[in-house]
């Protein structure tokens, strides 16, 4: 153990302590803008500087380690005028609009600035104006950007990606896209989390409200807005309220208000992808000697990105189900469109989602089998929803809950756990169980499938075969799994992959609280929601068990096959 003083309090911590841990053990907070724990530890933005006596240099707390005998200050005037005049350099060469940013409010440096009573800047500003593409789904500001480089890391260390990089020199460096590319002929797999990960406005998804709002004020659109499970664990982060306050059926009743003709569960589909995914691995156990294995999961268009642009030998073994929120259009516009006699070309479909990629899946050409339109219109985030509710002034807590629509909007567990890692994987191996036996499962029996690990593995007996799966999520640990795949040090049947690190939960679409990670938290409300269902598995669900004997007929029918399954291969990402 190691003993020091800081601002005059007694400090005792494990030898190899930072600085700034080794304050926070005792209540004192230490300012900090480009770090991220165990990520991005580089001191290069200087906001976290000290005092240390003996030493005539201000050092970072967030890259040096305690001392024995160390005394340490963290606000003498020193620190106070070096912390100012650093944040005054930065803010020389950043966008200060800050009202016309979407991180306004939101915003670490913003934050910092006004801690430190910045108003004046006497420094000549001095921006970057690099051009970019604004109808990419993933737009950056370079003149936003502070060069903290958290999305350089985020993007190498847990995505495995590299998409950014530095360029330029001296006082013209700044991030941008790797080896000179535009972000189109990149490798993005626009998982968004560089967004999350950026502490001010310099990241951020395209701004797409502005469709939602015009169909809602168009007289011939009729407005479908489905919520995905994830969703309903987050959307109201950002609006203030309290966890257990922030209830999906609030989320309804606000969605209400504004005008939306029909809002609809995701979760629905999210059952009916696995009857179909599931039916889909049966199938192919059942026929090993024609199949390839293992088949992946396809309801993360992170992933698909992934394989597709970095991977692309494994990309027939994806499985050919849509994702959840393409199913819920196709069904949307040719089921649903059929029972209310509408006109699908009237309907305008909308998803709320806690991710990005999103916004690139809708827009693959061949996602359009329902009509010939989009299957569906337009997606939108879980922060964008929450802009939509404050936009039309709508105070959420004070709503009362409301229902989804039928006949789109019942549910099970097994379909809400699709937000958490290893969700999906659990949900499937509970039907697959139930189609091979004829029986229910237990409840948990899938349960070593959960949790925050990077990699999960585990082996089950389904009526005498051995059905080996694993769960990854983030796709560096993707990579390796793949990695592992390919050279044959291991054998799977079945594998579950999110992009995001602990699944949509975590998703680059979720509300930003810079410095916190809250997939596990949000995580678990889903496990709970799951564990408090009246249905626990996709096959028990009354609206799935309609939608097959009126009108799909079973899993993997012709129909279902039309409407429910695509080709990978179809589409480039480039």
């Amino acid at each position: 153990m190691v003993s020091l003083t800081i601002d005059g309090r007694a400090v005792t911590v494990e030898e190899g302590t930072s600085i700034l841990d080794a304050a926070a053990t005792v209540g004192i907070r230490i300012p900090t803008l480009c770090y991220l724990k165990d990520l991005n530890e580089i001191g290069a933005c200087r906001v976290c500087v000290v005092e240390v006596e003996g030493i005539d240099q201000l050092v970072a707390a967030c890259n040096n380690t305690v001392l024995e005998g160390m005394v340490v200050r963290t606000n003498s005037p020193k620190v106070r005028v070096a912390r100012r005049m650093n944040m005054e350099l930065l803010l020389a060469t950043h966008d200060s609009e800050c009202t016309s940013c979407v991180r306004s409010g939101n915003c670490t440096l913003q934050t910092l600035a006004n801690d430190l009573g910045i108003s004046d800047l006497p420094y000549e500003k001095r921006l970057m104006h690099d051009p970019w593409n604004k109808d990419y789904p993933l737009i950056r500001n370079n003149d936003k950007c502070i060069n903290c480089l958290r999305c350089i890391q985020v993007c190498e260390k847990i995505q495995g990606i590299g998409v950014w990089d530095l360029a330029n020199r001296a006082t013209h460096t700044s991030v941008n896209v790797r080896g000179g590319m535009t972000i189109e002929e990149s490798d993005c797999t626009l998982c968004g989390q560089c967004i999350t990960h950026c502490p001010t406005g310099a990241l951020r998804e395209r701004d797409d409200t502005q469709r939602v709002f015009d169909a809602l004020a168009d007289p011939d659109k009729v407005v479908v807005v489905q919520i995905a499970p994830a969703v309903r664990a987050a959307w109201g982060e950002s609006l203030g309220l309290a966890r257990e306050d922030a209830t999906v059926g609030r989320l309804v009743a606000a969605l209400r208000q504004m005008g939306v003709d029909y809002v609809f569960d995701t979760n629905f589909s999210a059952d009916l992808t696995i009857m179909e995914e599931g039916t889909e691995l049966l199938h192919k156990l059942a026929h090993k000697e024609e199949s390839t294995f293992p088949m992946f999961t396809s309801c993360c268009p992170g992933w698909v990105r992934y394989v597709k642009a970095v991977r692309p030998e494994f990309t027939d073994q994806l499985s050919t189900s849509k994702s959840p929120g393409q199913m819920f259009g196709a069904v949307t516009k040719s089921y649903f469109a059929e029972l209310k006699g509408i006109d699908p070309h009237n309907i305008f479909c909308v998803e709320v989602m806690p991710c990005t990629a999103k916004k690139a899946e809708v827009a693959i050409p061949v996602m359009n089998d329902a009509c010939g339109d989009p299957d569906v219109d337009v997606s939108i985030t879980t922060r964008e929803v929450d802009r939509m509710i404050r936009a039309e002034h709508i105070d959420a807590a004070t709503l009362p809950e409301e229902d989804f629509d039928d006949p789109l909007g019942t549910s099970t567990g097994a379909a809400v756990i699709f937000g958490a890692t290893g969700g999906v994987m659990e949900a499937a191996l509970r039907t697959a169980y139930h189609v091979v036996t004829g029986e229910t499962p237990e409840p948990d029996a899938f349960s070593d499938v959960r949790g925050l690990d990077a990699w999960k593995e585990a082996t089950y007996d389904l009526a005498g075969t051995p059905v080996r799966v694993a769960v990854v999520s983030g796709l560096a640990n993707a990579g390796y799994l793949l990695d592992a795949i390919a050279a044959g040090e291991v054998e799977y049947d079945f594998v579950e992959v999110m992009a995001c690190p602990g699944g949509c939960a975590g998703g680059g679409g979720q509300p930003i609280h810079d410095g916190e990670e809250l997939a596990g938290v949000r995580g678990d409300v889903l496990w709970g929601l799951d564990h408090e269902a009246e249905l626990r598995n996709s096959y028990e669900n009354p609206s799935i068990e309609a939608i097959y004997r009126d009108y799909l007929g079973e899993p993997l029918s012709e129909r279902a096959e039309e409407l429910l399954h695509t080709d990978h291969s179809a589409w480039s990402m480039h």
